[in-house]
């Protein structure tokens, strides 16, 4: 961590004084304190950074504005982002998340939070270091993931790993852009211009090719149809209401690839509920 490169977007010097004193704390010494969008979007296309923290609300843009514009750049396209805000509701921070924020940094914040989001970012592309060695998916024919930028790559990646063959997105964004998002990221599927409806359609008709379709989601437009799906997953964090109440499984962090993590903890329960039963059947036998 120590050796990482970070730009700070921040027009609050007492914010910023705070940061990079927390910065320095954690061994961080390569830092640069930028107040201004503009002048963060100069300094990141010269010299990419390991790491960007911005503000929610900068002089001449937003957060979200920032992240878009170096999603747009090759060479900083997977450059891990934090939004710094205290912000907390899913109307508000969800438009930064789907433009490509890697963690989002509730104020107040101490040192290990910031230590956690940072080695959280590190993490975030590299997804060949999550361990699947003891995963069984056999039984997952299809997995249907939202449209959320965050998810990019990595968890693309990581599913390929687990051994899941086929990925699909469905989006209410036209197929142009879905198509567009698809090709960056890797999904095998992409599905545009869909409504509620349509999505659950698209779930109804997976389910019968596929047997199994587990879908992940976060939104309202997404609750029908992880209604009807195998196994619904909610991204418990920042996951509307209603999504969470579908939701089979819900993930408690904007984070997906805790989900892994959660398909190893379910196959694990159920191998333990298989010999308990088989444990009972026994000593019910032998009596």
């Amino acid at each position: 961590m120590a050796s990482i490169y970070v730009v700070l977007v921040e027009p609050s010097s007492a914010q910023s004084k705070i940061v990079l004193q927390q910065f320095e704390d954690l061994g961080i010494h390569q830092f640069r304190h930028l107040r201004t969008g503009a002048e963060a979007l100069d300094t990141i296309f010269n010299d990419v950074p390991d790491l960007v923290i911005s503000s929610l609300h900068l002089e001449d843009m937003t957060g979200r504005d920032l992240v878009l514009e170096m999603r747009e750049f090759e060479a900083t396209e997977n450059t891990p982002f934090i939004l710094i805000s205290t912000a907390t509701s899913f109307k508000e921070l969800n438009p930064i998340k789907q433009a490509g924020a890697s963690v989002v940094l509730h104020k107040p914040f101490t040192a290990s939070d910031l230590k956690r989001a940072v080695t959280c970012t590190q993490d975030w592309g590299n997804p060949d270091q999550i361990n699947l060695d003891e995963l069984d998916t056999e039984s997952i024919n299809v997995l249907v993931v939202d449209d959320s930028a965050m998810a990019r790559k990595l968890i693309c990646r990581t599913l390929k790993k687990m051994g899941i063959k086929r990925m699909i997105m469905l989006t209410g964004d036209n197929q142009k852009v879905a198509d567009a998002i698809a090709k960056i990221i890797g999904i095998n599927d992409p599905m545009g211009s869909l409504l509620p409806e349509d999505k659950v359609k698209a779930i109804e008709r997976l389910k019968q090719e596929e047997g199994g379709v587990a879908m992940v989601g976060d939104g309202v437009n997404d609750a029908p149809a992880m209604a009807k799906s195998t196994v619904g997953i909610a991204m418990g964090a920042a996951g509307s209401d209603i999504a969470l109440e579908t939701a089979d499984i819900a993930l408690m962090a904007d984070k997906l690839d805790n989900l892994p993590f959660a398909i190893g903890l379910s196959r694990k329960a159920k191998l333990i509920i298989k010999q308990n039963l088989i444990i009972s059947l026994s000593m019910v036998a032998l009596l």
